[in-house]
């Protein structure tokens, strides 16, 4: 893994989290440290409505910080109940922490490429609805991350479980001068609680 984004992984403070946060994501510790004991394959897919900012975000971080801490068992995804494109914010806000970002294709939705090492397959980025062939079709968890998806998909076709990890949309802050900031922040809370999330389950379940 890329020397940078292991340093900004090692800086995230769990600790700042709220209890009340806390409480919420212990749902999905417990559902993972469950699998991680039983050492069966964890598919997650990280849904929202456009598939644009939060779920990437999302799936992103959860690919990284699993490999960071040696949880090999689990693949992320990401979906929306539509499909739009990846906002070029996002993109950005991996690229200043280290990760490489180019680009496959350029139309209305272009698919782009993350890395977070060397030695590993690029992560694809492109917007897509959730149950999109480029996604698993059952044994996976939903992980709504905005409470309109939550709302739009009271039942996902072929989810094992449905959680709820939910976060406010960084798109209020899009063409201000705060932009890209906001968006880093909002792509180290996910990190920081996918940090907490996946770190607690992997020491409950002794992986």
């Amino acid at each position: 893994m890329y020397n940078a984004i292991q340093k900004f992984i090692a800086s995230l403070d769990t600790t700042a989290i709220s209890e009340d946060r806390k409480k919420a994501l212990n749902v999905f510790v417990s559902f993972l440290t469950e699998k991680l004991q039983k050492r069966e394959p964890i598919n997650l897919n990280f849904i929202c409505t456009h598939n644009s900012r939060r779920s990437h975000f999302s799936q992103i971080w959860a690919q990284t910080i699993s490999e960071f801490l040696g949880i090999k068992s689990i693949k992320s995804y990401s979906g929306g109940t539509e499909a739009t494109a990846v906002y070029p914010s996002v993109l950005k806000a991996f690229q200043s922490v280290g990760f490489a970002v180019g680009q496959l294709s350029e139309n209305e939705n272009p698919v782009s490429f993350l890395k977070f090492a060397e030695d590993t397959l690029p992560i694809l980025c492109f917007s897509k609805l959730y149950d999109h062939p480029f996604n698993p079709k059952k044994n996976f968890v939903a992980v709504m991350t905005c409470s309109q998806a939550n709302e739009a998909c009271p039942f996902v076709p072929g989810a094992e479980a449905r959680i709820s990890f939910t976060f406010e949309d960084p798109k209020i802050s899009d063409g201000t001068p705060q932009e890209l900031e906001k968006y880093q922040e909002k792509s180290k809370e996910i990190a920081t609680d996918l940090l907490y999330v996946f770190s607690k389950a992997k020491e409950l379940s002794n992986y």
